[in-house]
Formats: structure tokens, sequence, C-alpha cells
């Protein structure tokens, strides 16, 4: 008897990416064969929200998010609040972002990176969805401004591709966030890292590629598919004491919570 598949959920792709559009169908084929059984395509640059919502709507594993990335804010026109929750009323629209801060590439453009933030908070508080945070290099900045929102009015967020410090998960956790874990975490270097999600609670994590980059192990170099998040599971269950599958459901349950518009597409008949 051939054993289950696993139970997963890939937060965060970029479908539309060059580097896996064209090859859509194959792609959502392979995920479905390694029990990937939804994916959230995030739109990073507001003006191609139309090809991104389009790839959710074609799909009913495929769910979207949308939002303006630190490393663009100062390119792109600046979002509104307004604008972000028009976009939100669209049913297979689950979470506001990606957005936050990038002070590696970018520190330049901080200050125009902490004003789209602090809409992109706001527009998570006003629509009730997840907030779906990047931070690289910023952490003092970054736990300061997701408390400063807080503080206002209570929202939910996941911080994406975690790999920051222990103080921003610190952060983060106690104030209900989710960290999510990529293909970084699985890199063999990478313990410093297994030891920060080892001491969250487990109900405070979900999984995700970062597709098409940040592939894991056997992968690592090439390019990332919703797929291989199967690989990222088995790297890091041993980490909670659990199997693969054991952990992929208590990662998808969380995923569920956090991301209730996200629901199961209905099986065929």
């Amino acid at each position: 008897m051939s054993q289950a598949l696993p139970d997963l959920v890939d937060s965060h792709c970029h479908l539309d990416f060059p580097d896996l559009v064209e090859e859509t169908d194959e792609i959502i084929a392979r995920a479905r064969a390694a029990g990937v059984n939804r994916m959230v395509t995030i739109c990073t640059r507001l003006r191609n929200e139309p090809k991104v919502r389009a790839i959710a709507d074609t799909h009913a594993e495929v769910f979207y998010a949308a939002g303006t990335h630190p490393m663009s804010a100062h390119e792109e026109p600046l979002a509104t609040v307004d604008q972000l929750v028009v976009l939100a009323r669209h049913p297979k629209f689950v979470g506001i972002g990606e957005t936050g801060l990038d002070y590696h590439y970018t520190a330049d453009t901080k200050a125009i990176q902490q004003t789209s933030l602090r809409i992109h908070i706001e527009a998570a508080q006003e629509t009730g969805l997840p907030l779906i945070i990047h931070s690289r290099d910023a952490d003092q900045d970054m736990a300061a401004i997701l408390a400063d929102g807080m503080a206002r009015k209570p929202y939910t967020c996941v911080m994406h591709c975690f790999s920051s410090g222990p103080r921003l998960a610190e952060a983060a956790l106690e104030m209900g966030f989710t960290l999510s874990i990529s293909g970084i975490a699985a890199f063999p270097k990478s313990q410093d890292l297994r030891d920060i999600f080892a001491r969250a609670p487990l109900d405070q994590l979900i999984l995700e590629t970062d597709s098409p980059y940040l592939a894991p192990p056997p992968f690592r170099g090439k390019r990332n598919e919703p797929a291989y998040v199967a690989h990222t599971a088995r790297a890091l269950a041993p980490v909670f004491g659990l199997s693969v599958n054991d952990f992929a459901a208590r990662t998808t349950t969380n995923f569920d919570r956090l991301f209730p518009r996200a629901t199961r597409p209905a099986k065929a008949a």
C-alpha cells in the first residue's frame, strides 16, 4: 500500500514570475503530486495584480495576495489603504503584501519603505486579512513599526521566509504573529534558524517556498517551485519530533487559521 501524501500548503510563491509563469499547469500538477494542495501566489507590484489575480482565478488550488515589495517601494506609486481594501474584495484575495523593510540592498529608501509598510498595516487592519511581511537587515525598525501598528489596532501577520534574528522572532511571536519556514531552514548551515523555529510555539509556524527562489536541498541553487515545500517539511519535521505527515498537518492547520479565505478546493466527483 502506498504511503499517504502529506497535507501541505505553499503559503508564499510567485507563480507570475518569468521562471514559473510559462509552466503553471505543470507546476501545479507536480505540487499536487507532492501533497501540496493549495498555494498562495504573491503580487509584489500592484500594477501586476490583474495578471496574478488571473492565475488564481484559473486554478482552484491557487489564491493570491498583493502589495508593494519594499525593494520596489521607491519605484512604484505609493499604494493607498483604499486601493488595497478594494482589491481585497475579490474572493480569492487572502492577504495584504508582501510589504516590509529591506535594508540589505535598499537601505537608502528606508523612509518610503516605512511609509509603505504603515499603509499596508492599516489595510490589514481594515480588511481583517493577514499582513505578509518581508524583513531583511531591519529587525529593530521592523519590530518597532509592527508593535506600533498593533498598539493602534490588532491585526494578524506572517513573517514570510523568516530568516532574521531571535529578537525579531520573539517580538513577532509575542504579538501573536506567525513565522513562515522556507527552504533556507533546510540548508545545512542554518542551525541557528532551526533553533529559532524549535523554540517557537508550533501553532505559530507555517511553510512556504518563495518560489522561484531559495530551493531546499536537494535542489539548492536551482529553480524552486511549490512541490519542493515537501522537502522543507521533511527536513524540519525531526526538529519537532514529528513525522512528515504530522508536521504537515499541524502547519496546514495553522495556515487555515491565518488564511481563512484560502479554503480547500472541492474535490472532483
